[in-house]
């Protein structure tokens, strides 16, 4: 399935200026048509999985308790 610059946007949550900025550096690959470009959405599936799982990993390691201190001894 093949997306628009305006679809491609909303489909990763980022304004289309970045998705253009993006397709001219050439890390988004991009089909020009004559009048449109036409991006293939399953270029980002690897890419938004990978963010999922990084999310579950960050919260993961935030969920995780706060060990309690060593007995520190204060010094004065």
């Amino acid at each position: 399935m093949y997306l628009t610059i305006k679809e491609t946007a909303e489909y990763l949550s980022v304004p289309e200026a970045a998705v253009k900025s993006l397709i001219q550096q050439k890390k988004i690959r991009a089909l020009f048509d004559g009048e449109q470009y036409l991006i293939y959405k399953e270029q980002f599936a690897t890419h938004l999985k990978q963010v999922e799982k990084y999310k579950e990993l960050v919260d993961e390691y935030l969920s995780e308790p706060i060990p309690e201190s060593i007995d520190v001894k204060d010094e004065d």
